[in-house]
């Protein structure tokens, strides 16, 4: 069980844990993490814990934050306004259909990230050619909605006070108009949606969200005929006896339903068989003999190709 901190790089961001690494790391200190993306300046939120191993390897904290590192981040913060401005220039003169929401650099400056929203798909290979020549660095570019857009530039919601995903929020939960209905508001798109366009995320505030009970063991899935169970609780053992017995109960209230139904009387059965019409049986088609067919069949051939007034079976018919 290696000890961890919970580290946060962004306000109001997701922790995540990174092995302390024999370092004292206190809440609201600032450290240098070796992230996925490069060098990254965070700070502890969490103190330092023990979690059960996981199948990742966890990521290290290499320092405490200097004021080398303090000063290298400020200095990144004026390069992060100079990319998005120039990446909203050439955006502009490539007629791209994006809107350049901010940027990131890595503290070691080994990647340049832009985040940007759009309705669809965007071919931006001509402009990452452009930015990776001006910044001589790795670019990303990453596509975000419009909920993590008002997260990351902020704004005022229509209460009056700074939107809940930029002060406090971590994450987004699912929202509904079922949650409205519940608190009989008034059912207009116009009150219930925040500066996104989307659901007020306070709509969930007052609704009590049901407890998801972590996995025991395994789940386990039974397939029938009829309809497929999937039990999340108890051991592997136990689970698959109670998914057995609940199959067969099934089948058993299935094959039970179908023999309670009333069947007609005699009298109705009578009746349906005389309203049926009577089937005929057709008898073998009369074959025409060999000879009869072979003079058809030559027949044919020769006027194969003829207009159709020129043919033999064009007369006939006329004659009559």
């Amino acid at each position: 069980m290696p000890d961890v901190v919970g580290i946060r790089f962004k306000q109001c961001g997701k922790i995540y844990n990174f092995e302390a690494n024999g370092i004292n790391a206190k809440p609201g200190m600032r450290v240098v993490v070796d992230s996925e993306m490069g060098l990254s300046l965070g700070i502890v939120v969490k103190a330092e814990h023990k979690i059960e191993r996981s199948k990742q390897q966890l990521k290290k904290v290499l320092r405490t934050a200097t004021v080398q590192d303090l000063e290298t981040d400020r200095n990144n913060r004026s390069l992060e306004d100079e990319a998005s401005a120039f990446c909203r220039k050439k955006v502009k003169s490539h007629n791209l259909f994006m809107k350049v929401v901010g940027t990131e650099v890595t503290l070691d400056r080994k990647r340049l990230i832009f985040y940007f929203t759009a309705d669809g798909r965007i071919d931006f290979r001509e402009l990452v050619r452009d930015l990776a020549s001006k910044f001589k660095t790795r670019i990303e570019m990453r596509q975000i909605g419009v909920r993590d857009e008002v997260k990351r530039i902020g704004g005022i919601g229509c209460c009056g006070k700074e939107v809940c995903c930029k002060v406090f929020l971590t994450s987004f939960e699912p929202i509904s108009i079922r949650m409205a209905k519940k608190q009989e508001l008034v059912l207009n798109p116009g009150k219930l949606s925040g500066i996104c366009g989307r659901l007020m995320c306070c709509l969930g505030y007052e609704i009590e969200q049901p407890a998801r009970e972590p996995v025991k063991d395994a789940v386990v899935s039974v397939e029938s005929k009829d309809e497929t169970l999937i039990l999340e609780e108890g051991s592997a053992e136990e689970t698959m006896g109670e998914a057995e017995s609940s199959v067969e109960k099934y089948q058993a209230e299935t094959a039970s339903s179908l023999r309670d139904i009333p069947q007609p009387p005699d009298e109705v059965k009578t009746f349906q068989e005389k309203a049926q019409p009577p089937q005929t049986l057709r008898g073998p088609e009369k074959t025409k003999p060999a000879k009869a067919q072979e003079k058809t069949d030559m027949l044919k051939r020769k006027d194969r190709g003829k207009p159709f007034n020129k043919r033999k079976k064009f007369w006939k018919k006329k004659k009559r």
